[in-house]
């Protein structure tokens, strides 16, 4: 992950709590049984939130096809060079 530069490791800021996180594995098979895929993703422990802490910003690492429609018709419409 590092040498892929997926991210950078950072410092939290003095003062706050950070939230925790886990990995969570998937296989995906064929009809026969064999694994085809594996999948991994990195989640949240969202329930270690407390209210009115951490609660300003959500970020999430997929954007819906609606929103890049929308983007793409902006870009047409003012003529951006893409």
């Amino acid at each position: 992950m590092y040498a892929n530069k997926v991210w950078e490791l950072v410092e939290a800021l003095k003062g706050t709590k950070t939230i925790g996180c886990k990995w969570v594995h998937k296989r995906k098979r064929k009809a026969y049984g064999k694994v085809e895929t594996f999948k991994a993703k990195l989640v949240v422990k969202d329930y270690s939130q407390k209210p009115g802490f951490n609660y300003e910003e959500t970020f999430s690492l997929i954007t819906m096809l609606k929103s890049i429609r929308i983007l793409l018709s902006i870009v047409a419409h003012l003529d951006y060079e893409m």
